[in-house]
């Protein structure tokens, strides 16, 4: 991929659409979730007291870019526990990488579909590699913004990963 693959003019996400699709996704494959409805926030801890939970119940979802050689960019959808970072040595590693860093906020909201404190746990568009790390998936449900500041899922960890096959590998740290 290069860097022309993506669109760095800025636009809007359509996020009820980016919501709409999660819906029907999760409704298509009968998946066990809940939705909740809460004041606009998209600071993990701040959203995880709003829905009654411990943060390391959340998903911290965040776009890296990952340089490969010279020409080639690839992006990455990292999934984490809200108490944790991303570890992004361990993003770089995994592509065999020569350079890592946060996508900017402009090329994270066209590949995610929403705007930053709301990207969804689940890629939408191919150009997205999706990564989780195993510490999230221990718990029975998590919660996450559904691409949208005010609304909230809470979904079966078994569910997700049958239905987002995710890449599970160690990608956080304290």
């Amino acid at each position: 991929m290069t860097a022309d693959s993506v669109n760095t003019t800025h636009a809007t996400p359509d996020t009820h659409a980016t919501y709409e699709k999660l819906l029907a996704l999760l409704d298509e494959h009968g998946a066990a979730y809940r939705v909740i409805e809460h004041a606009p926030e998209g600071a993990t801890e701040a959203v995880s007291a709003l829905r009654g939970h411990a943060p390391a119940e959340a998903a911290k979802c965040i776009i890296a870019m990952v340089k490969i050689g010279k020409k080639e960019k690839r992006f990455a959808l990292v999934v984490v526990p809200g108490d944790k970072r991303i570890d992004l040595a361990a993003v770089k590693a995994l592509y065999g990488g020569t350079y890592v860093s946060f996508a900017s906020p402009e090329i994270a909201e066209e590949l995610a579909g929403s705007p930053s404190g709301t990207i969804l746990p689940f890629s939408f568009d191919e150009r997205l590699d999706l990564f989780v790390d195993p510490d999230l998936l221990v718990h029975e449900e998590f919660y996450f913004n559904a691409a949208r500041l005010d609304r909230s899922l809470a979904l079966s960890a078994k569910d997700y990963r049958a239905i987002a096959e995710p890449r599970v590998e160690r990608v956080s740290t304290d």
